[in-house]
């Protein structure tokens, strides 16, 4: 089923809102370069699924539980930020589309290879 105008709306808000504070708050040379990728809102949009990619030499489990502990702190920011009947909570995830993306290209080649 696919998301309604509301729902990309507030995940677009809470993606640009949290894409910032990656930035400013969070991010160190020792995180290496963290985005955040898309924000899904569930339904009645108290929840917000938030897909991150790193790059460089980063412990993802460790990112993940460091932003975990972090929600507090992020979920202020995105209430002090959107007026929303509700504060979303914030299950993050790390967005598998890259690593996706370099398996097909690489399975690709190997048959163009094959072909010749």
């Amino acid at each position: 089923m696919s998301a309604s105008r509301r729902q990309e709306r507030v995940g677009s808000l809470i993606k640009g809102i949290l894409g910032r504070v990656l930035i400013q708050d969070i991010q160190d040379s020792s995180s290496g370069l963290i985005t955040v990728t898309r924000v899904e809102m569930s339904a009645d949009l108290k929840t917000a699924y938030v897909y991150l990619s790193s790059y460089g030499q980063v412990d993802k489990e460790a990112l993940l539980a460091g932003l975990d502990k972090r929600k507090g702190y992020l979920r202020k920011t995105i209430a002090s930020a959107i007026k929303l009947k509700y504060n979303p909570s914030l299950i993050f995830a790390l967005d598998q589309t890259a690593e996706y993306e370099s398996l097909i290209d690489e399975l690709l080649s190997q048959i163009k290879k094959h072909e010749k």
